[in-house]
Parts: structure tokens; sequence; C-alpha cells
């Protein structure tokens, strides 16, 4: 709690006083319910962790902190989640007596060791290869609503669409016969206010009736399901299960489930299409990428589920006395956690009010949750958003939000859709009308999370300069005049040249966001890439590129700097050297290559680095005397180095016997593809999700985890630029990477999962 926040008259149970803010928080009106993370910007920047007395909850709002809490299912129960936020009534409560009302723990509010042995008992049907049966059916149902609407040139997209298919799809996944499918739609929606919403008393008795019929009618369809559970449906599934796990799978268990389950699946995914259209409608010029762009479309709905998710926070109940962001927290203490304000934490996600469909990491989000209790149908949800996204941008390109309408949206803390979503369109522009074949899907997208290999931006050519022999630089800008991304010293850029895809160190001014530039060398034996840029590529030209990234990340609290460049390495080196001495930094910069003529820069580098600078031409007998310049490293000095192999590699045995002071860059991998006839299969026990997932010797750790519906990002998927990195718990790890430091494979912490396997036994990860 800040100690700069007025008292208020008010105290929390551990005697602090409340900030004026806290007093006023309202989760039921007014900033919360329109826009949850800028209604709490003011607690992530003065006071993360909050007592509201209003709610009579802990209020957590930065990602570290709400990611804590998920994770961390020993100290914090689940076991409020569905916990009714708002008193019952005895009107109400004998209301649900009359119907039986015995809602029991599900998978969303049970403890452990109970949770993780039920959940484990009924994850099949989560699974990528299962969720693949039902995509035929979502774009079925996608494309028959979408049919009745195309023609009109007027829609509310919530009560014509975007409500009825995830509650079609969600009782087709659970398995409910289609004659039962009307019934239980009538009742669905009253879940939601009689938990996580404040009816009044009287309100209270009506939704308990209908809560009371739902959790009636639930029960018997369930009946009929157990006649012949042969289907895909997760109950069917369940019902078999619970022939071999009679006490896990218990009856109250799956008539809850059944209840939840439709809840669960229904109205986050309705609610989550619904936001993700009105806000890429309101971002006109991110719809008209989207719609030129369509493999831009998983990243684009991750980046929908992050800035406006329809799970605005979930909650918690403290087991013991703890701490959460320095702020002490009793036991029996209540919380909630807010995920739409911790990912719009800028200590976490760059610019994070920003929608950018080329976010990196856009898919660490915490709208799905995190740990043993992330949603386990996240990638259901993934799949009915893409096809959604993918069936309008190919069908109604020209959509747009009617203007002058207001969003309202159900009063209630934890989920958050509009009530209704008016877009209009002139039917005489539909592409469909021109072409019979915008009729028809272009892509059809890989289930789980997104691939990052998708989500690259067009860039134009603004320039193509010689640096040197066999080296051009190109200068790249954004074709609209658009400012590129920010970058830092050591940051690269993908470039997808043709059918390549190669990596570049960015060497221009990290300060100029008008601009990008990089320095390509023609590798006369290489694989095509340099050869595209040198012989095809022209100003004028556009191409797709992705990141910046940054895997080789200048750390800036050293006494002392030693750069290493030889070749074509000087480029990340050379941004390293502008940076260190912008910060006034103390710094050596060695420089070595065939021939002057040769080697990039030189100018640049006499002009700006000169007093630093030793150059080592070998035509000139020059040599690099690397002994010597390892030997020169001060007490609390680094080394950066970029380059050939054989001089890294040089390096590493130089700095052996203190390897927490090389820092070096790849330029290729080599010993990271997998032969499956010297590999050993191995499991992988996931300390957050309670997991064991099984390795075979042909597949990588990270393929394992996708299997399963783990969400790990990548990129490179060779060892080289470090996004699939995981931490170890437990195990020792067969690093193959071209990542870590010498330092960091001895700690054994970090593995990268797209090339890394395990030495002996199994591992054990944080995840």
């Amino acid at each position: 709690m800040s100690s700069g926040c007025p008292f208020t008259g008010a105290a929390s149970p551990t005697g602090c006083p409340v900030s004026a803010e806290a007093a006023a928080f309202d989760p039921f009106e007014g900033p919360y319910q329109v826009d949850p993370a800028e209604a709490l910007r003011w607690s992530r920047d003065r006071e993360p962790v909050f007592w509201s007395p209003r709610l009579g909850y802990w209020v957590v709002t930065r990602y570290a902190d709400v990611k804590q809490v998920f994770r961390d299912v020993e100290t914090f129960s689940p076991a409020i989640a569905l916990e009714k936020i708002t008193p019952v009534s005895p009107e109400a409560e004998a209301t649900l007596r009359k119907y039986d009302y015995a809602m029991n723990r599900t998978l969303v509010n049970e403890d452990e060791p109970a949770h993780m042995e039920r959940r484990r008992a009924l994850m099949k049907s989560f699974e990528l290869d299962e969720l693949a049966h039902h995509e035929p059916m979502v774009r079925r149902l996608t494309q028959e609503y979408l049919d009745r609407l195309v023609d009109k040139g007027e829609a509310d997209l919530v009560d014509e669409m975007l409500w009825e298919i995830p509650l079609t799809v969600a009782l087709h996944f659970l398995g409910v016969p289609e004659e039962d499918m009307d019934t239980l739609r009538q009742y669905s929606i009253a879940h939601t206010v009689n938990t996580w919403g404040r009816p009044s008393p009287a309100e209270q008795v009506a939704v308990a009736e209908a809560v009371g019929k739902f959790w009636q009618y639930a029960g018997k369809v369930l009946d009929k399901m157990r006649q012949n559970p042969s289907g895909h449906g997760w109950m069917e599934y369940a019902i078999r299960r619970q022939k071999e796990l009679p006490d896990v799978v218990t009856d109250s268990y799956l008539h809850s489930m059944m209840m939840a389950g439709i809840v669960a699946a229904h109205e986050t995914t309705a609610n989550a299409s619904a936001n993700m259209l009105r806000l890429l409608l309101e971002n006109r010029a991110v719809w008209e990428e989207v719609c030129a762009n369509p493999s831009l479309i998983p990243n684009t709905v991750e980046e929908a589920l992050r800035h406006a998710g329809s799970v605005a926070a979930w909650r918690r109940l403290a087991l013991k006395d703890t701490t959460v962001g320095g702020v002490a927290i009793p036991k029996g203490a209540k919380l909630l956690i807010v995920s739409a304000s911790a990912n719009h934490d800028e200590r976490h996600f760059e610019n994070p009010d920003d929608l950018d469909v080329y976010r990196a990491n856009t898919a660490d989000h915490l709208t799905f949750g995190y740990g043993a209790h992330q949603c386990m149908g996240k990638n259901l949800a993934r799949m009915e958003m893409r096809i959604f996204l993918e069936e309008f941008t190919r069908r109604l390109p020209h959509m747009e939000l009617v203007p002058g309408q207001t969003f309202t949206y159900l009063p209630n803390t934890s989920f958050r859709g509009p009530d209704h979503l008016r877009v209009r369109w002139d039917p005489a522009q539909n592409p469909e009308r021109r072409d019979a074949a915008a009729r028809e899907p272009r892509l059809s997208f890989p289930l789980g999370a997104p691939n990052k290999q998708d989500a690259a931006r067009v860039v134009r050519v603004a320039a193509v300069t010689p640096l040197a022999e066999g080296i051009v630089g190109l200068t790249l800008e954004d074709p609209r005049g658009r400012p590129l991304p920010r970058w830092s010293a050591g940051a690269h850029v993908d470039l997808l040249l043709g059918e390549y895809v190669r990596m570049y160190s960015l060497c221009g001014d990290a300060e100029d966001c008008s601009r990008l530039q990089v320095a390509v060398l023609h590798e006369r034996t290489g694989r095509g890439g340099s050869a595209y840029v040198h012989e095809r590529l022209k100003p004028g030209d556009e191409i797709r590129m992705r990141g910046p990234k940054n895997h080789f990340l200048l750390r800036e609290d050293a006494a002392h700097y030693t750069l290493v460049a030889g070749g074509i390495g000087i480029t990340p080196v050379l941004a390293m050297a502008d940076r260190l001495k912008r910060l006034g930094k103390p710094y050596v910069l060695h420089y070595a290559g065939r021939r002057r003529a040769t080697m990039a820069f030189l100018d640049r580098l006499a002009r700006d680095h000169g007093d630093a600078l030793h150059v080592y031409p070998a035509d000139e007998g020059r040599r690099l005397d690397l002994p010597a310049v390892i030997a020169a490293v001060p007490e609390g000095g680094q080394v950066y180095a970029c380059g050939p192999e054989r001089l890294l590699d040089a390096l590493a045995a130089l700095t052996a016997d203190r390897p927490d002071v090389l820092h070096v860059e790849h330029f290729t991998a080599t010993g990271t593809s997998l032969d499956p006839s010297r590999e050993i299969a191995f499991d992988v026990q996931l300390a957050d999700s309670g997991l064991t997932v099984h390795v075979p010797a042909d597949q990588t750790v990270l393929h394992a985890l996708r299997a399963v519906g783990v969400d790990v990002p990548s990129d490179c998927e060779e060892g080289l630029c470090g996004s699939c990195e995981v931490a170890v718990i437990d195990g020792e790890v067969d690093h193959r990477d071209k990542v870590l430091t010498a330092a960091e494979r001895a700690e054994n912490r970090r593995m990268m999962t797209c090339c890394s396997r395990a030495r002996a036994g199994g591992l054990t990860l944080a995840l």
C-alpha cells in the first residue's frame, strides 16, 4: 500500500489506511465496466495491491503479481471462484432448494490434489487431435449464420450470431443431443448473473428460478447421454471415464461439470468474439491490415484476448498469511486478481495500450489464467475466434460499426462483453457478388497458440546501399509512413525473402523510429537468402519482416565492456558500441576481417568510436590476439562477441574459467536436428500445471508440450533465437542451443524446448 495515499476513514483488515481511489473502487458500475484496464491504471502505477472496502476483497492488478497468485495453488485456493459475490437472499436460496440445486466443486474451483486428479482424467477431449474433430462443425455454423446476414446490410452481431454460435459449439462439444439444445440455451445466462453479478433481492429470485431449472434440466440431459456415450463429446468421454474411475468422476461431479461447462465454453467465447470485432473495427487500419493478410489472424485473436479479453478477473482465497507485491495478505483474505489489468502492464508488455497484431509476446496474456487452473478450453475458443475473424474479413471486409451506438455490459466483476454490437455494410460491395470464390475459406489455422512466424509486417525497402565488398545495407520503412517498433542494442529482425527467412541484426540509429537498418553479406555458398537481397531487392520493393526481437541483450550494469566482431558480426556490435557511448560506459571494440575493403562501417566506426576502436585486417598482417584481449578484460568486465563460429569457439575456450563473462550471438545452428535412432524418450513434469508429458525419441519437448495444449512460444526452432526458453526446476538438461552462455548451461535453470532434451531421467519445468 502506498504510504502517500490519503486516509479515508476506512482501514484494510491489516489496519493499513485505504486510499481514496481504493475506497471508491466499484467493479459493478462506472469505469471498470467500460474498461477494467484503464479503470485500474492508477493501481498499476501507484497501488498494485489494494483493499476494496466496497467489495471486501484485496485487488491485485500487476502482471507479475497476478501470475504469482495463479501459479501458487498451495497458498491461494480457487475455492471462491464460483462463490456468489453478492450474498444470496433467503428467498433465492429457497428457490434453489426447490430444484435440488447442488452445484459442487468443478475444475474451476476445486483444490489440490482432487483438482489435478480429475483434470488429468478428463483432459483428453481438450488435446489438439481431439479438438480437430469439432473444427468442421464450427466452420459450418459460422458460414450458415453469415449466410443469413450477408445481404442484409446491417446486423446486431451479438444477437444474431456471436451469442448463438459459441453456445451451439459448447453444446456440441459436450455432446448434448440436438433436441435439448434450445432449452439449455434459455438457461445459460442466468448462471453468470447468479455467480458474478449484483442482482437485487427481487432479481435474485427470478435468477434462482432460471438457475434451478438449468440445473434440473442439465441432469435430465446427462441421464439421456448415459444411454449411449460413444461420441466425441466431453461429457460422453467423462461418462466413459467414470466406469474406469468411479471415485474420481462421480455422478455429482458430472452434473456440476455439465452445467458449468456450458457456461464456461459459451459466454466467455461469445464475449471475447464481440470484444475482438469491436476492437478491430474501432482500429480501422489494423482491421484492413488483417483483411489484406489473413495469416495475421491467429496473432490478432491473441492480441484481442490480451487487449480486451472477456475474462476480466478471477478470485482466490488466501490459505495462509502471505505477501503479494510487497503487501501483507492475511489468511482467509479474498483476492480479486484482475487479469484485464495485468494484460496492460507496461512492465511485461511493450506499449501495452497499443493494438499491435505483430506483438511477439501477446500469447503471454493471462486471459486464460495460468498454471494448474488455466482454461482447458482455450484452444476451442481460439479455434472459434479465428474462424469468425477469417469469415468476416473475407466476406465483409467493408463492414463498419454503426456510428453513435452506446456499448453496455452486464454488470459483474469477472466477465465482459457488449450486450449488443451493431454493424453495417453495403451489400453491393460484398466480394462474393463479384467473385463466388470469396465464399470459400482462404486459410485453415493449426490449433493451439499462434505461430510467431505468421506475425510478419510489410516494410518497404527505402534504400540499398553498398557498405563494403559483398555487403549492402538495407534501409527499411513502413509503407504508410507509420513509426516502426522501438529496438535495443543486439536486436535483430527476420526478413522473409521469397521462400527464405533470414535473421539480420539491426545496426542503425535506435532512436530513429522512422526506419530500420541491416547489413547483408553476400554468401556465395549460402542457402539463397543473401543472394535474394543482393541480386533481386531494389528500392521500393516491399518485403515482410518479423520483430524486432532481442536475444543478444546488452546488460548495461557492467564496469567495462570488451566488444569483439568478426566480419559481418560487426552489425550487432556496432549498435552496442553506439549504446555504450551514449551511456558513457567504458568500452573497447576489436574488429577483425579479411581485408579493409570487405569490412563494413569502418568510416563510421572511426568517426564515432575511434578512441576505442582496434581494427585487424588479415591481409595487412594484423591479427586479433584473442588471449591478450581476454587477459585485458578487467574485473567486472563483460565480453560481447559476434562472428564466425571459430571465433566464438575460441572465445568460449578462453573464458571457460569464468563463463559468466562471455555473451555471443551465433549466425547458424548446428547439432539441433533430431536423430530418433540416437535419442531417448523421457517424461517432463509440469510443476505449475500438474501434468506429466511424454516426449518420444522422434519429438521435441516443444512439440510434445503443444500437443497437450501447453502454450510455449517459438520462432526459429533451431536453437538460435531463445523464444522457446522455459525455466527448469529439476533434472539434467542436454543443452543443444546457441543461446545460453556456458555459465547459464552450468546453472541448469533454463532450456530451449525446440532442441534441448533430458540428459538422463526426466525434467521438471516451471510450466
